[in-house]
């Protein structure tokens, strides 16, 4: 069963049975708003990219993104960019899967984001959402919807942080501006 998080929301990401997950993906999805126009209804391609920065001690040690898919350890992996989305309907158009087995011990924290590359706002996205699924068995563990549209350019919308000898991830679901994680880069920092 999944957990619809609200803003700031945690959630430990062990198993029912006690144990602890091994393997998670964080999905993106998204759909281009309808807008009106002088010929009727139409949309905008808008290209969304996700992206996760693996923190230490609170500095930034690697990133995966488009153009860096798989992290220097190879614990986590980006499946691909997609330049217009169109899934919306759970589906995601974007997904970074973790091997949290794999995380080196030194890695503490690991933050997700979103941005629009194009630099359209969220005011012209619908549908969108980030999803944590347990990668072993598909089941989806919790959803952040990303609504209410918005002016901003980007999110910071979860992290996955060591909780004792397990992980627990938490929604953020910040509003940020910027068209890259590098740009992003002063507002993840109030998060970790």
């Amino acid at each position: 069963m999944s957990v619809n998080l609200s803003k700031g929301q945690a959630i430990s990401l062990e198993k029912k049975d006690g144990a602890t997950l091994t393997a998670v993906r964080m999905g993106l999805g998204w759909q281009a708003a309808k807008r009106r126009g002088l010929f009727g209804s139409r949309t905008r391609e808008i290209d969304l990219d996700a992206s996760a920065v693996l923190f230490a001690e609170k500095e930034p040690v690697d990133v995966v993104f488009f153009r860096h898919l798989v992290s220097d350890d190879g614990s986590v992996r980006h499946t691909g960019d997609n330049l217009v989305g169109g899934v919306g309907q759970g589906g995601d158009d974007e997904a970074i899967l973790v091997d949290l087995q794999r995380v080196p011990v030194h890695i503490d924290q690991i933050i997700f984001t979103v941005n629009s590359f194009t630099g359209q706002t969220f005011q012209e996205v619908q549908n969108a959402f980030c999803r944590l699924v347990d990668e072993t068995n598909g089941q989806e563990l919790a959803r952040y919807t990303l609504d209410g549209g918005g002016d901003y350019t980007a999110q910071i919308m979860a992290k996955v942080h060591r909780a004792g000898s397990g992980w627990t991830m938490t929604a953020l679901g910040a509003p940020a501006y910027g068209r890259t994680f590098q740009d992003l880069m002063p507002a993840i920092q109030q998060h970790l």
